[in-house]
């Protein structure tokens, strides 16, 4: 786990980091035998830099805001193939997309 304001872990098989480490990263990917999600803007900004996210699940809400930090990072080009979409009634829409390079 990646936190620049938690001290502990909150079990014994977590630790905690405080610094993005894209090698470690795609060690942890390469040996993985289950899926490994990224939450939060600024970790998936630099995952998606370092080119280690195959996959996006985007969720669309029918609301506008006017700031805040992007959902995606400037300055990276990913081609992407939509795989799924998914339309809920309150108008909110999910995008299951993978990457192509």
């Amino acid at each position: 786990m990646y936190s620049k304001t938690l001290a502990m872990a909150s079990s014994a098989r977590t630790t905690i980091e405080g610094d993005f480490d894209a090698e470690a990263v795609r060690r942890l990917k390469a040996g993985a035998h289950h899926d490994i999600s990224v939450g939060g803007p600024h970790l998936a900004a630099q995952a998606i830099a370092a080119g280690l996210v195959d996959e996006y699940h985007l969720f669309i809400a029918p609301v506008i805001v006017g700031g805040g930090v992007r959902s995606l990072p400037g300055g990276v080009l990913v081609g992407l193939e939509l795989l799924d979409e998914r339309r809920f009634a309150n108008g909110m829409v999910h995008l299951h997309y993978g990457a192509t390079s």
